[in-house]
């Protein structure tokens, strides 16, 4: 029996309305809960790229695979979660800090590489990109100064190397094809 975890799934869909309501709904039907949905355009006209967190086993990654593969509008799905990937979110952080100890924050903000976009006179944002841990450690770091207002995007993940599976699948291409920059 195969334990719990965190799995991401790649979809490549075709950019037409109703789709992301689709994927959603076939979630909602199985009782899947999402924990991190993000929906973008690809380098390819009317292509978009799903990028679905979800808590599950191996069986249930494999139906849900499955699953999304019988939606009409879906070109390609791939589980990248045991592939080599970057993983990256954004994420904005609002800050309760004065003048007094804005050095302190300005100096944590450096630390993670992250960056102040908005200064306020009893607060500052920061937005910052990269794994979910680096973003958790940020927020611990941040929360003694008291953290008003935070947002997080969903995760973006692209496997290591040559084109995946799902990206050779959705633009028509075998798999010695490769798309280079002019």
């Amino acid at each position: 029996m195969s334990t719990s975890s965190f799995r991401t799934i790649v979809a490549y869909v075709e950019d037409k309305p109703g789709v992301l309501n689709r994927v959603a709904s076939l979630f909602r039907r199985r009782g899947y809960n999402i924990v991190s949905l993000n929906v973008g355009r690809t380098h390819e006209p009317g292509i978009s790229r799903m990028t679905i967190v979800v808590e599950c086993d191996d069986i249930v990654a494999h139906l849900i695979e499955a699953n999304l593969y019988k939606l009409v509008n879906v070109l390609a799905v791939e589980e990248i979660s045991r592939e080599p990937c970057v993983v990256r979110d954004l994420a904005l952080i609002k800050v309760s800090v004065g003048p007094e100890r804005r050095n302190e924050v300005l100096q944590l903000v450096e630390v993670f590489r992250a960056r102040v976009v908005d200064i306020g006179p009893d607060s500052l944002i920061a937005e910052i990109s990269g794994s979910p841990d680096k973003i958790e450690a940020m927020l611990g770091c941040l929360a003694p100064f008291g953290i008003l207002e935070m947002v997080q995007t969903g995760q973006v993940a692209m496997t290591r190397g040559l084109e995946g599976a799902a990206a050779r699948a959705a633009h028509g291409q075998n798999s010695d094809s490769v798309v280079t920059a002019a």
